[in-house]
């Protein structure tokens, strides 16, 4: 499939979102909502589980199912409050030892003045800080789309996986397009020039996996809670401080040979 079409698979109406992932791999979900500092963004779904028994922090962009609930959500575009309420679940994740999971889908933080006046930039900053030095395990899975720094704030993480039809970008294609050539109908060509999809980004070292879509497409479920659950065990053993000393090492490869 070439780059576009990996996009529109991507977007695709129906595609299951990050509540659907949570529901179906963990159990005993607690959501936990706010960031004390403004109020609570539902773009972002965040709490505690247990992943075959171990218990963990788990974080997701949520877009939404039916049209209200999209617009409750704000497709996924996630305000500053948002990115602070992830930051403080893994802060206390740290606190109390639990491995952190991420399941990011989102075209990218919300631009709008509101999200501005309220620090949107700093937010992100703050857990693309904290996140590298973060003295638990952290394994990020894009499922859907992965755009711009809203998607970068959840995916500072010791291994980043994607599904095979998942996107990630510094930019959407049609952004690209737009500022390249001024023209949004060459989308198609912007998709394929930024290397977007997850064959790309493996060779870019940029992610560890690309997890096969399966047909029927519920069996990825149980595909994730085995080798989320080995992946994180592993983790778990490792010194906290080679743990970071990894994940340093880790960004210093991405595009290392390209």
């Amino acid at each position: 499939m070439e780059a576009y079409e990996r996009l529109t698979a991507a977007r695709a109406k129906g595609r299951p979102t990050g509540l659907c992932y949570i529901r179906n791999i963990f159990t005993d979900f607690v959501e936990m909502h706010g960031d004390r500092r403004f109020g609570d963004d539902k773009a972002v779904v965040a709490g505690i589980a247990r992943l075959c028994g171990m218990p963990v922090t788990v974080i997701a962009h949520e877009k939404g199912d039916s049209v209200k609930e999209k617009v409750s959500r704000n497709f996924g575009s996630a305000h500053p409050e948002g990115y602070r309420k992830a930051l403080r679940q893994m802060k206390l994740a740290e606190k109390f030892g639990r491995p952190v999971i991420c399941f990011v889908d989102t075209a990218g933080a919300f631009c709008g003045i509101s999200a501005e006046e309220r620090g949107e930039g700093q937010a992100i900053a703050e857990n693309l800080m904290e996140m590298m030095t973060l003295k638990t395990p952290v394994i990020s899975v894009f499922i859907g789309e992965g755009g711009s720094g809203g998607a970068l704030a959840l995916a500072v993480a010791d291994e980043v996986w994607m599904l095979e039809n998942a996107c990630y970008s510094v930019i959407s294609p049609e952004g690209c397009a737009s500022i390249l050539w001024k023209d949004s109908s060459k989308v198609k060509e912007a998709a394929g020039c930024l290397k977007i999809t997850a064959e790309d980004l493996l060779s870019l070292h940029v992610v560890e996996r690309i997890i096969p879509e399966p047909e029927p497409f519920d069996g990825i479920y149980e595909m994730l809670q085995s080798e989320l659950s080995h992946a994180l065990l592993e983790k778990k053993a490792e010194d906290p401080s080679e743990l970071l000393r990894k994940r340093y090492d880790r960004f210093r490869r991405i595009g290392a040979g390209a």
